[in-house]
C-alpha cells in the first residue's frame, strides 16, 4: 500500500479541526503506510516535549489510542514512536509512561488481515512488552539505564552498594526482554 490511507487523512483532517498539532503529528507519523514513522513528525514529536506547555499526557494517550488499532503497521510505528520520544524526548515523557500503571496492552494482539499480519503480531507483543518493562524499569529505578552517564565517573559506579542491588535485577528484567525480541532478517522469511 503506497500512500496515506482515506482513514489517516480523516483522522488527520480532525486533529487539525480542533487544532491539536501534536495529536496530528502522532497520527501522521502513525499512518498505515508500510514505511517508518516520516522524520519530520518525529521531530516536531520530540521538539513538543521539551516545550513547557505540551501535554505529554495527552501525548502519550493519543499513541496509546494509535496502539490499540487493529493493524500493526499502525501498533508498530505507535510503539516506534513511543521508544524515540523515550530515547530523544525529555525525561517529563518517560516519567509520565513510569507513572502509568498499564501502558501497552499488546499480549493478545493479532493483526488477521493477513499472513505478514500474524508474523508481524509476535514482534508487535514483545515491543510492547520492552516498552512497558522499560517503563517498569524507570519507575523502579527513577532514571533510565539508557540515559545516564556512563563511564568511570558514571551513575552504575557512583551509586550505593543498596541502590545496586536494588538495580541490578531491574537493569536484567529489561535485557532479557529485549533480547526476547530476538530480530532477524530471517524471521520472516
Amino acid at each position: 500500500m503506497s500512500g496515506q490511507t482515506l482513514t489517516d487523512r480523516i483522522a488527520a483532517a480532525q486533529y487539525q479541526l480542533t487544532g491539536s498539532d501534536m495529536a496530528r503529528a502522532v497520527c501522521k507519523a502513525t499512518t498505515h503506510e508500510v514505511m517508518a514513522p516520516k522524520k519530520k513528525h518525529l521531530e516536531y514529536l520530540v521538539s513538543a516535549t521539551n516545550t513547557t506547555n505540551v501535554n505529554i499526557p495527552q501525548m502519550a494517550d493519543t499513541l496509546f489510542e494509535r496502539a490499540t488499532n487493529a493493524s500493526w503497521v499502525v501498533v508498530f510505528k505507535a510503539l516506534v514512536a513511543s521508544h524515540h520520544m523515550c530515547v530523544h524526548g525529555n525525561e517529563r515523557f518517560i516519567q509520565y509512561l513510569a507513572s502509568r500503571t498499564s501502558l501497552f496492552n499488546l499480549s493478545n494482539f493479532i493483526d488477521k488481515t493477513g499472513s505478514h499480519g500474524y508474523d508481524m503480531s509476535t514482534f508487535i507483543r514483545r515491543y510492547g512488552r520492552y516498552l512497558n518493562e522499560k517503563a517498569f524499569a524507570y519507575r523502579q529505578m527513577a532514571f533510565d539505564f539508557t540515559r545516564v552517564k556512563k563511564g568511570a565517573e558514571g551513575v552504575m559506579r557512583t551509586m550505593t552498594t543498596e541502590k545496586l542491588l536494588k538495580g541490578m535485577p531491574v537493569l536484567q528484567t529489561q535485557i532479557d526482554t529485549l533480547l526476547e525480541f530476538d530480530v532477524n532478517s530471517s524471521q520472516g522469511a
